[in-house]
């Protein structure tokens, strides 16, 4: 795939020194999805604010489509559509008016048409010709959204677009994501719920202190930093972990009614088939079986807390 956007040795430093990013190198490929998971104050935000233009980097260099972000400014900032996390918006304009206005701002040309289905798309034609001060938040949002695509940008920005909208919403807009990306639409978006990267990235990327820790397909990083459980519960309670299963690390839940054995997924062997014998000959009794494959949200705390060792 070709890069859209790429990223090299990015840093930023404010007045009185404190580093927001530390070197970030990144390239984005076009027409996918990048998530960028973090906890606040990791960095999100200013990245996103520099790719666009709204920050200026310290050192380092960002292009998007071939435009550099500083020399090539009006370039790069036509492929761009973003979702800021602040809902910004001038409360007595009509939604119709308010769209349409940004599509002007980037010399987009009157197409009504176009302008209807996005309104359409994001389930806002019925508002259209309400004021922006009487919508929800939830709509409001939608809104946001509504003026990033109006000049039809190669590339779009979410900074947390889910942030107070309800689950209901949440979805139709996920949806909305999903028909862009298959109209090659580029997506980069930050989110605090990790199930909705699990479900739509192609990517994932890890950043937190203004390092960028990894960037790796979805379902690799799962395959590779994943563990798998096994939960073996007990026709009887157990009060302890017999000795001569403790080179398993066992971990005893349930009041003693089920033990948990944690293995790798990598490794050649699994270590199950030993495990059930040798329990059966410690007298415990085995009445069921689960497996249990860690989730995108178990990666990604362990990845922040071994960062934060």
């Amino acid at each position: 795939m070709t890069s859209i956007v790429q990223i090299k040795d990015l840093k930023k430093v404010y007045e009185g020194g404190f580093e927001a990013l530390k070197g970030v190198t990144l390239d984005i490929e076009e027409g996918e999805i990048l998530a960028l998971l973090g906890p606040n104050g990791a960095g999100k935000t200013t990245l996103i604010s520099t790719v666009c233009g709204i920050t200026n980097p310290s050192s380092g260099s960002v292009s998007v489509g071939g435009h550099d972000v500083v020399t090539g400014f009006r370039g790069a900032r036509r492929l761009i559509g973003l979702v800021p996390q602040e809902i910004n918006l001038e409360p007595f304009l009509k939604v119709w008016d308010s769209v349409a206005f940004s599509r002007g701002l980037f010399g987009k040309g009157r197409d009504d048409a176009y302008l209807e289905k996005i309104l359409k798309q994001l389930s806002l034609w019925d508002k259209r010709n309400a004021r922006v001060m009487e919508l929800s938040g939830g709509m409001k949002r939608r809104v946001l959204i509504a003026k990033a695509l109006s000049h039809e940008p190669r590339i779009l920005f979410l900074d947390e677009p889910t942030a107070g909208v309800d689950v209901e919403l949440r979805k139709e807009m996920w949806d909305v994501v999903a028909e862009l990306k298959a109209s090659g639409v580029t997506i980069i978006l930050t989110t605090h719920y990790i199930e909705e990267a699990e479900a739509i990235a192609d990517r994932i990327g890890v950043i937190t202190k203004g390092e960028l820790l990894l960037v790796e397909d979805k379902t690799s990083l799962i395959k590779r930093l994943g563990q798998k459980q096994l939960k073996i519960e007990l026709s009887d309670p157990c009060d302890a972990i017999p000795e001569a299963l403790s080179a398993y690390a066992l971990d005893r839940v349930d009041d003693g009614h089920a033990l948990i054995y944690t293995y790798d997924t990598q490794a050649e062997r699994t270590g199950i088939t030993q495990l059930l014998s040798d329990l059966a000959k410690t007298g415990l009794h085995m009445s069921d079986l689960q497996t249990m494959q860690s989730s995108l949200e178990d990666i990604f705390v362990g990845l922040v807390k071994e960062d934060a060792a």
